[in-house]
């Protein structure tokens, strides 16, 4: 793994700590939050390569597009549901209902350089 890949892994890392207890985000919102629109199968592979830092960071509170657990039929999809039902997180046709669970985002464009977007507090909130 190269100097990059670490630091853009660590970025994941960080942004899916702010991720609050009951919330989800999607592989896609995490990138567009890291100024990556198009990174979502990268979140994933940051994700899958988590190691020893699994017991601090919340993985399984991010999901696939529409709510969709990705782990599914796996045993990692099934301590994501499981953990994601402990938190409160509801789910409909077997996704998480993403109306009630998912972060609202606050001033982020895609089009915007992450720079622009860092400086204007942009992220997302719970509401």
């Amino acid at each position: 793994m190269s100097g990059a890949d670490t630091s853009f892994f660590v970025r994941v890392y960080a942004v899916v700590c702010r991720i609050p207890r009951g919330r989800v985000a999607s592989y896609g919102q995490v990138a567009a939050l890291l100024g990556v629109p198009r990174g979502a199968r990268a979140v994933g592979w940051a994700l899958r390569g988590i190691g020893a830092r699994a017991a601090r960071v919340p993985w399984h509170r991010v999901v696939g597009q529409g709510g969709r657990i990705s782990l599914d039929g796996r045993p990692a999809g099934v301590v994501q549901r499981r953990r994601l039902r402990q938190e409160g997180v509801r789910f409909t046709n077997g996704r998480v209902d993403m109306q009630r669970h998912g972060l609202k985002f606050l001033g982020v464009r895609r089009s915007t350089p992450q720079k622009q977007r860092t400086r204007s507090g942009a992220g997302f909130t719970p509401a």
